[in-house]
């Protein structure tokens, strides 16, 4: 039987990645709705295929495949995810063997069998000439299944949703008609409406009871919804609900316990909601997880192991099993064992418990959620290619089976009726690679500039707005609130219960810098070569210039006074950034250095930061991370000293939070630069080492899911391209952040160019953080260099060095902002004052001027302020 769709409507859009329009709902309001429809041929394929390897687990696709002749195309579209495929009525015996994934697509409902048990669409639906009791009718009297309609585009749609709604039909609504914006309801579908119009609700005030639930559908609890709240969630991408009490609901505004919105839906008797979210932190008011009691089983789990890998004391065991990949993987494979030699339920039980315990100890390591692996599961459920299930060699030596040749699984398969794809008798049959980490390619001159840029576009972010909504109430709370607010977010955020102060006072003890010495040297090393390029950056004398006898202009710098330098880490150890902000700041003579780092559970600051926060004279540091650590910065609270600039990288929320308070006058703060997620774009020709080009690539990507990387490939032929596309793989399957690297590539590309123009133009465009250049005379090259953050020439410069040891600044422009900013440098930290000397001949000279165009501006006491010394000199 057909499940219920779980929304009113689908989504028409274009092909991949279309997912957004300017004229229609954006990509990040699509995916909340989750179930779009898109019109499959044969040109489009292949970009159909990629979009569901990437995003089958984020949306539930519905396609017409009527254009599709051959029917592997159908059954890879199957495949890949695809949750429902239509096809002519004559092919349905095709697919008999997919059911209710496979249903026919019509023009007209007479003649329709009754056979058809899996619903059907409706195409070229054309109401102008609709009998809607007629079509009703037949409808009841062939007793169809889900019926979902899909009009001409010369459609009125409010009435066509009229018309579906009577007859109980599912809408194809093109995403460019519909709306979540209350100004636009008037033109445009207004998606809250077309929830609101649908859902049953038998209260007075029509308030839909509302399910929230985590990514892994455990309760969080129940809330009641409203037109208005579910279009402050579509617009804002947060949970917002209806309070039968206090009107809109925006969750976390006062608590900081967020949510951003996964996907709404509806149940199968429309009265009642379901929004799937990511809670930051708690979603009941008590202490507790969720409304319904605390976390068990899996997702406790989880819980407990992700709070162990940011805390764990050093010696333990379970950061033993974080830290050393050869003992995990020596348990894994342990109790692996010891599962299979299980006999009894009892025993199975107990020891496949202790190997969940530790594949998930893997998978939290590699930033990989239990979320993540049921999405897995999940699309491995929707394949339909099967494969004949044999043991790997080694395996299946071991337990002295045969590994399986061809011949044997097409028995397999025949006994078992499951369809298998063909294979050359005399080769052993092997599974696809689908775990195969590769970059897709795009040659610019058979795609056209434009069509490179739309391939080179960063990963989306968050809205501004659904940010700043995030991050605006804790910037008031600590501003108002100072140390108590401060200490309290960091107790929720950082887990450090134990803190009392937020602020750690120099001189910092021994005690909390004791570090291996090989530490202390590296560190040491990074420094001074920062310090002597940082150093060569100092003006030696102030400019002046006599612009008119008697006349002389001067600039001088000075240091900025108090500055603010964050530095990440919770989890992580970063005292390079440290490092990169410090030393210059120290360097331009900066009075008060402050710095704020976000503690370990157990309220400390790695040693590695608290030996640089030594080295450089930091008066402080702050124990604080995200939003509440600038507004501590900007605002000054009973601990913090309040700073004049604030400098360093961050995640989105710290990037709001800068941009919030250098917008606020009342802070009197400034800030670096924006920031995003980290990038590199790598040129490399034909001289280039394969191995080389990869680890570049590969350095970043492992930055974080939303990194980017980029090859500029010049004149490479088929064999050089495969050959960095091998290293690529095969040194990503060797990192421990193996699935953060996967994440990466899925929107990374290499882009092949003819020449070197060609490859700097494009370079130029993008504007890269990390601009690596593995080409013949590549100090030539850097004459063509416009935008870019940073620039490593040739083949023995690794981006790795600069970030650290080499002596140029990490601390860089990103997401193209090169094209507008400088890395962070000396200059960051002093500002420049200007003075003018002028001599009685030199008011003489210049006096004519200034007056008349003082008269120009009509602005007397600016023209009298001249004429009156000169009168004087008369």
């Amino acid at each position: 039987m057909e499940t219920t769709l779980p929304l009113p409507f689908l989504v028409s859009v274009d092909v991949p990645p279309g997912l957004a329009s300017s004229e229609g709902l954006n990509r990040e309001e699509v995916s909340c709705l989750g179930c779009v429809f898109f019109d499959a041929t044969q040109k489009n394929l292949e970009k159909l295929l990629s979009h569901l390897r990437q995003h089958s687990a984020e949306f539930h696709v519905f396609l017409d495949a009527t254009a599709l002749e051959s029917r592997d195309g159908v059954v890879s579209l199957l495949d890949h995810g695809a949750r429902k495929v239509f096809v002519q009525p004559e092919r349905l015996l095709d697919f008999a063997e997919f059911g209710r994934r496979v249903a026919p697509a019509v023009t007209k409902l007479n003649k329709v069998s009754a056979h058809i048990k899996h619903g059907l669409l409706l195409k070229d639906f054309d109401q102008r000439g609709c009998d809607v009791g007629a079509l009703m009718e037949s409808i009841k009297e062939e007793k169809l299944p889900p019926v979902y309609i899909k009009p001409i585009s010369e459609t009125v749609y409010d009435h066509f949703v009229d018309i579906c709604s009577q007859i109980r039909a599912i809408p194809v609504l093109p995403s460019t008609v519909l709306t979540t914006k209350k100004d636009e309801a008037e033109k445009k579908l207004f998606v809250p409406k077309l929830f609101s119009t649908s859902w049953t609700s038998e209260r007075e005030d029509k308030l839909l009871p509302t399910v929230v639930c985590d990514e892994r559908g455990v309760s969080l609890g129940l809330v009641y919804s409203s037109e208005e709240s579910v279009a402050e969630s579509l617009r804002t991408q947060t949970g917002v609900y209806q309070s039968r009490k206090r009107g809109l609901w925006y969750k976390g505004a006062t608590s900081g316990d967020t949510q951003e919105l996964v996907r709404i839906s509806m149940d199968c008797d429309n009265d009642a909601l379901k929004f799937v979210v990511k809670q930051t932190g708690r979603f009941c008011h008590l202490d507790q997880f969720g409304c319904f009691g605390d976390l068990k089983g899996l997702s406790k789990l989880e819980q407990t192991l992700t709070s162990r890998k940011q805390s764990a004391p050093e010696g333990s065991y379970t950061k033993r099993l974080f830290s050393d990949g050869k003992l995990l993987r020596a348990k894994i494979m342990e109790e692996a064992e010891e599962l299979c030699d299980a006999q009894t339920p009892e025993e199975v039980a107990f020891e496949a418990a202790d190997l969940i315990y530790f594949a998930l100890t893997k998978a939290v390591g590699a930033g990989v959620s239990l979320s993540d692996i049921e999405k897995n599961l999940d699309a491995k459920s929707l394949k339909v290619k099967r494969r004949p299930g044999n043991a790997k060699g080694q395996w299946a030596q071991k337990e002295s089976i045969a590994d399986g040749t061809v011949e044997e699984a097409k028995e397999a398969a025949k006994e078992s009726s499951l369809p298998l794809t063909s294979a050359p008798a005399t080769e052993k049959h092997t599974a696809p690679d689908t775990q195969r980490i590769s970059m897709r390619r795009v040659g610019a001159s058979q795609v056209g500039e434009a069509e490179v840029s739309k391939t080179l576009k960063r990963p989306s972010q968050k809205s501004a707005e659904t940010i700043m909504g995030i991050v605006t109430p804790i910037i008031n709370d600590v501003r108002q609130n100072g140390d108590k607010a401060l200490l309290s977010y960091t107790h929720k955020f950082e887990k450090a219960t134990s803190l009392t102060s937020p602020v750690l006072k120099a001189p910092f003890p021994q005690s909390l810098m004791n570090l291996p010495p090989e530490t202390i040297k590296a560190i040491d090393i990074s420094y001074e070569n920062i310090r002597k390029f940082h150093a060569a950056q100092k003006e030696d004398k102030p400019l002046q210039v006599e612009t008119m006898p008697g006349i002389v202009c001067s600039r001088f710098s000075r240091p900025i006074e108090r500055v603010g330098l964050y530095v990440p880490g919770g989890t992580a150890v970063l005292p390079s950034t440290a490092l990169m902000l410090g030393v210059p700041a120290k360097v331009a003579g900066c009075q008060k250095i402050v710095l704020a780092t976000p503690p370990r559970a157990d309220g400390s600051i790695t040693p590695e930061i608290v030996y640089v926060a030594h080295k450089v004279g930091a008066e402080s540091i702050v124990l604080a991370g995200g939003a509440q650590a600038v507004a501590a910065l900007a605002y000054g609270t009973e601990s913090v000293s309040k700073v004049d600039k604030i400098l360093g990288p961050g995640n989105q929320f710290v990037t709001a939070a800068k941009m919030h308070v250098s917008n606020d006058t009342n802070a009197g703060v400034s800030i670096d630069m924006p920031a995003g997620p980290s990038e590199v774009l790598v040129i490399a020709d034909k001289d280039a080492n394969p191995a080389f080009v990869a680890s570049d690539l590969l350095s970043q990507a492992e930055h974080g899911v939303d990194s980017q990387v980029v090859c500029i490939t010049i004149d490479l032929d088929e064999q050089q391209l495969k050959a960095i596309e091998d290293e690529l793989h095969n040194q990503a399957m060797a990192l421990p952040r193996v699935d953060i690297v996967k994440g990466a590539i899925d929107h990374s590309v290499t882009v092949l160019v003819k020449d070197v123009d060609e490859a700097m133009r494009i370079s130029n465009e993008y504007a890269p953080e990390h601009l690596i250049l593995q080409i013949k005379d590549a100090e030539r090259a850097v004459d063509k260099v416009m935008n870019a953050g940073s620039v490593f020439i040739g083949q023995w410069t690794p981006e790795s060095v600069g970030d650290y040891s080499a002596g140029v600044n990490h601390s860089l422009p990103t997401y193209g902002y090169a094209k507008q900013y400088s890395g962070v440098n000396l200059g960051s930290f002093v500002k420049h004052i200007t003075s003018s000397n002028l001599t009685a001949e030199g008011l003489r000279n210049v006096g004519e001027a200034v007056m008349q165009l003082a008269k120009v501006e009509e602005l007397e006491a600016h023209r009298r302020a001249v004429s009156i010394r000169l009168k004087t000199m008369e």
